[in-house]
């Protein structure tokens, strides 16, 4: 017997612009993007353009030339984010926030008190919009992956809910883009695969779709499209990694490019591994290339670690590997670092000096604990005078444009 539509997923639209408009009334109606050389994010009047999230500003500007960049007002989008989630919280304690823009709610028993989900979802959206002045979309659905996609369709300002006897038919007509793990390169392999509607992936054999997209995000999305999934509301998530990226618009794949740009990425995401004490084993890093398709390496090592220095030449090395898979690649749009496996805390276990090649990277080495010491100072010294203060010699040329810190805080639940 199939359980109830309890589950709602509620996702304020185009957070970060609204909150712009909201702030200043002359932007409304108008398109704008938050940000300046990499675009944040997007006003649907600028969507409306092909302007999008992690775009640069350069090719924003060639999509939509009266395109508006504002600053981003970090706090604001902090406490109405957190104002607009906590009017879900009045009416369940099962919330499990996404980010600083998202939720997905489970109101199963709260009906005697609020009424019907569907009830539910109008008096949150309705709350939204009188107290905040913010339109926030609501999908309800009996799973996780249906309320989202739900809430996906009803966008912008709308209610969807899906009735669990004609969930498959709701789920099949979608495109597969509306799918968790479906960005341009899945949805761009599936394509040439014939496959663009959830139905036709939900009708592929198992091992054709794992032989396309790889053992376990095959496995993930036959799941999904075949409308199975068990996953419960976690009202506590732990960050499992640490990321940050740049776009770089079209340069030349060369070390004088990339360099720079990991080291300034390396910076970024140490120094939020050091403040939580929580290092990690496995550094990957992301190449996108001037056709948009991107390729992910990655390195696990023995013990985890934390230092920029660490971090910047591991991903050089990631990177150079890369580009030795790839050399018909001239030119890169975007460069990303992602920290995981973290530990909290971990014992360190002190080395010998005996000259190993790989010595300044052992977290137990004389040269490791060198290396640590400069992050500490630096660590302290921009804690004092702010994060401008200091930098590594590698970047005295001048910083690369990335997502700043304050946004990836907001945006991604990561450190």
């Amino acid at each position: 017997m199939q359980g109830a539509a309890t589950i709602l997923h509620a996702d304020l639209d185009a957070f970060y612009a609204s909150v712009e408009q909201l702030l200043d009334p002359s932007l409304r109606g108008k398109p704008i993007a938050v940000g300046g050389g990499v675009v944040l994010a997007a006003s649907y009047e600028a969507r409306a353009f092909g302007v999008r999230g992690g775009m640069s500003g350069w090719r924003a500007r060639q999509l939509c030339p009266q395109l508006r960049f504002v600053g981003g007002h970090f706090d604001a989008y902090q406490r109405l984010g957190d104002a607009a989630l906590s009017v879900i919280g009045d009416y369940t304690p099962l919330v499990e926030r996404l980010s600083i823009d998202e939720a997905f709610a489970d109101v199963a028993g709260c009906e005697r008190l609020f009424g019907s989900p569907v009830e539910i979802a109008k008096t949150i959206r309705r709350r939204v919009r009188a107290e905040l002045g913010l339109a926030i979309s609501v999908g309800v659905a009996r799973t996780k992956h249906l309320a989202k996609i739900a809430s996906q369709v009803a966008k912008p300002d709308g209610l969807v809910v899906v009735d669990p006897a004609s969930e498959r038919a709701f789920l099949h007509e979608l495109p597969v883009e509306l799918m968790w793990g479906v960005g341009p390169v899945a949805k761009a392999r599936l394509a040439a695969a014939g496959v663009c509607k959830i139905g036709q992936l939900a009708a592929m054999p198992d091992q054709r779709l794992e032989a396309l997209m790889g053992r376990a995000l095959g496995a993930k999305l036959a799941n999904l499209a075949c409308n199975r999934d068990a996953r419960a509301i976690k009202t506590e998530r732990q960050a499992q990694s640490a990321g940050a990226q740049s776009a770089l618009g079209k340069r030349p794949a060369q070390a004088h490019v990339f360099t720079p740009v990991l080291w300034h990425l390396a910076d970024r995401i140490g120094t939020r591994l050091r403040a939580k004490a929580r290092p990690g084993r496995t550094v990957s890093v992301r190449v996108r290339f001037a056709d948009l398709r991107a390729v992910t390496h990655s390195v696990t090592l023995p013990q985890p670690v934390a230092q920029t220095a660490v971090l910047a030449e591991i991903a050089e090395n990631l990177v150079r590997a890369v580009l030795a898979k790839h050399p018909r690649e001239r030119s890169i749009s975007l460069l990303a670092i992602s920290v995981s496996n973290l530990e909290r805390r971990p014992l360190i276990q002190l080395e010998l000096p005996l000259g190993l090649a790989d010595e300044a990277r052992r977290p137990g080495s004389r040269k490791a604990a060198a290396r640590a010491q400069v992050d500490r100072a630096m660590d302290a010294v921009r804690d004092r005078f702010g994060w401008e203060a200091v930098r590594y010699a590698s970047l005295a040329g001048g910083q690369p444009a990335s997502v700043p810190d304050a946004f990836r805080r907001l945006a991604e639940k990561d450190l």
